[in-house]
């Protein structure tokens, strides 16, 4: 079934939303690109504090390495003399809360297990059992131009709200990096590269070394999830060396991002610590590379924890002739729910904000 949904996209964060304020009434499938959150879905809601797994039995069903046995199976009671379906635990029937069903990857199934599933799918019933008042069930699957195999039954289609997910752009994914944990050298390398997260449905990406493409059997490409595979690697460079943090890269987010960021990785030797900057920002000399720049401006982030760092840090930020190395610097910072709350009460903040709002567009 060909679906052309790539008007309206939704971004990661919306299609929670939907998930959220519409999931009891409305099935929705989420379709996108690989690596791009969809099955990060289901851990937002696992760990909502309005979904608790005292009151809500959460379960992840992944169709693309499911067997209909896995699921359901008819047999014989020998009672009734009649044939009886018997659903598998993982849908946790005995239980009487209100299920929470995330249906991954279901247009990689046969059409055997979607004709199953689409009683799930419509009238929220496993088997011949209902489920609970309060239930939602949502699937995702890959864009049908992606070319890995996805394909949804017309019939099926029907029965469902099909919402087209869109890939975060570096803005985007840098704030949500950012409030995870990974690294300042990864953020600041995607700062730099934005082209890593265009999409090959945008146009004009035929020369982009970096992102998936349908068709052309690379298997590893940047994506929001292979970027936040390369976090580990970029942190343990140390221990296992030059030669194994290339390689594994070139594994995890492929070759050209790789080599680009095994140059950016050397340039770390010429950073300037924040400490040193916190220490004397209106002397303490600027590093002349962007990229270097970049990274310094993300080590900032992690390590401003009051009004007067941030206050002392603007101080160097103000000396910085790049307007887009300090847009970025003061996106991430708005962005960020550790720092958001130190720099809208900055009255250098401000200031900067209202003279360069074309900036932070």
């Amino acid at each position: 079934m060909a679906i052309n949904l790539f008007a309206n996209p939704v971004t990661i964060d919306e299609a929670y939303t939907l998930v959220k304020t519409l999931g009891t009434s409305n099935t929705f499938l989420f379709v996108g690109e690989p690596g791009i959150g969809k099955s990060s879905l289901h851990s937002r809601l696992k760990s909502d504090i309005d979904f608790p797994a005292d009151k809500y039995d959460h379960i992840y069903v992944d169709f693309s390495n499911t067997d209909l046995g896995d699921l359901f199976i008819r047999a014989p009671n020998r009672e009734t003399g009649e044939l009886e379906f018997y659903p598998s635990s993982i849908f946790k029937m005995k239980s009487r809360k209100p299920k929470i069903i995330m249906l991954d990857e279901i247009g990689k199934c046969d059409k055997m297990m979607q004709k199953m599933a689409m009683r799930l799918v419509l009238d929220h019933v496993v088997g011949d059992e209902e489920l609970p008042d309060g239930s939602m069930v949502f699937a995702t699957t890959n864009n049908f131009s992606d070319g890995v195999g996805d394909a949804i039954l017309a019939h099926g289609g029907n029965r469902v709200t099909i919402i087209n997910v869109s890939k975060p752009n570096e803005r985007l994914w840098n704030a949500w990096a950012t409030d995870n944990g990974i690294s300042a050298v990864i953020r600041a390398w995607v700062a730099m590269n934005p082209r890593c997260l265009a999409s090959y449905l945008d146009g004009g990406q035929e020369d982009n070394p970096f992102i998936f493409k349908p068709g052309n059997r690379i298997l590893s490409f940047v994506s929001p999830r292979s970027l936040a595979k390369a976090d580990p690697i970029v942190r343990k460079r140390d221990l296992i060396g030059s030669k194994l943090t290339h390689s594994s890269l070139a594994g995890t987010i492929g070759v050209a991002a790789a080599e680009s960021m095994a140059a950016f990785l050397a340039l770390e030797k010429e950073l300037v610590s924040v400490k040193q900057i916190l220490a004397d920002p209106d002397n303490v000399e600027i590093p002349e590379r962007p990229a270097a720049l970049f990274m310094t401006m993300f080590n900032a982030i992690d390590v401003i924890e009051t009004q007067d760092d941030l206050s002392k840090f603007m101080r160097f930020v103000n000396r910085v002739r790049s307007s887009e190395v300090q847009a970025v610097f003061f996106t991430m910072l708005l962005q960020s729910k550790r720092t958001s709350r130190i720099a809208r009460l900055n009255s250098q903040v401000s200031e900067w904000a209202k003279s360069n709002y074309e900036l932070l567009i």
